[in-house]
């Protein structure tokens, strides 16, 4: 972990020459390099300069069973040098021996949606385009926020882990079943990649219930200088009340209590219920959008 510093730089180069701002820190590049089933030594790869800047990085992860899930970046005085070529050389030659012997083996690897030349690299590889995702932000002035009322019969409260965490994820599998790229992920697992990391805060995830019924949740976490909302899900029938845009007004006045200046997301940007509308209806905007490109490797 001693790079996570030096490859968060460049990570910040890079959105700024591209995007103009930036919504990645080394706690997302920590994050990151920690995941389940991340070996560093053969999952991750940095280029250097002779004068050992990192000018490159790369990783790969598992995204469940015949599945691993990749991005890279290269620093943009450095594009134009065969550098992402040789990244993406060696992800699909690590996808190729992780899922070797597999019936379905996937590489799927994320491209900010203005990066052209990367997007025409990959293509040319035989890689497919299949989804774009966008991160949403709403800037917050680190004063109180009223986050309203709930819906009429709805409570929004915290969480208290022992007695809700299931209820928490048997929400989210309810409301993601469906959805392109979900896999059910068992609780136990869940639990080793939501709630067993460093950036776990029960007091940043919210549960919505109508009375004793679970049904809704947020989940949150801080990394740098912003709130993140992880998951957030609503059963559906109690969808189109109102809970979703509660939960999140809730979760931006706790976030403002941390004097945090930012809250972002992540979101399909083609996701079936409505999300990205759901989203700028709270004040939410788009930062940016990147694309994930598909191919079979084994």
């Amino acid at each position: 972990f001693e790079d996570v510093e030096r490859v968060a730089e460049m990570l910040l180069a890079d959105d700024l020459a591209d995007v103009g701002e930036s919504d990645v820190d080394a706690d997302f590049v920590r994050n990151q390099w920690s995941a389940p089933g991340v070996d560093l030594s053969e999952d991750a790869w940095v280029i250097t300069d002779p004068n050992a800047t990192i000018v490159a990085h790369a990783n790969l992860s598992p995204d469940g069973e015949g599945k691993v899930k990749s991005w890279g970046v290269v620093h943009p005085e450095h594009r134009a040098r065969g550098l992402g070529a040789a990244l993406l050389d060696r992800l699909e030659a690590r996808a190729t021996e992780r899922l070797r012997g597999m019936a379905s083996a996937v590489l799927h690897i994320g491209l900010t949606d203005t990066d052209t030349a990367a997007a025409a690299l990959v293509r040319a590889r035989g890689f497919e385009h299949v989804r774009t995702f966008r991160h949403l932000q709403i800037d917050l002035d680190r004063s109180p926020l009223d986050p309203g009322e709930p819906p009429a019969g709805i409570e929004n409260r915290g969480i208290e882990p022992k007695r809700d965490l299931r209820r928490v994820h048997a929400i989210f599998v309810e409301a993601f079943s469906g959805e392109w790229g979900y896999r059910v992920i068992p609780f136990e697992e869940w639990v080793g990649l939501e709630v067993e990391t460093p950036s776990y805060d029960p007091s940043l995830w919210l549960l919505a219930t109508d009375g004793d019924e679970a049904v809704g949740a947020l989940s949150g976490i801080v990394w740098g200088d912003r709130g993140w909302v992880g998951e957030l899900g609503v059963r559906a029938p109690w969808r189109g009340r109102g809970i979703a845009s509660a939960l999140l007004r809730r979760a931006f006045a706790t976030f403002a209590t941390r004097g945090l200046a930012r809250v972002m997301l992540n979101v399909d940007s083609e996701n079936s219920t409505g999300a990205v509308r759901l989203y700028e209806g709270v004040g939410m905007r788009t930062l940016r959008a990147w694309d994930v490109y598909e191919k079979h490797v084994v």
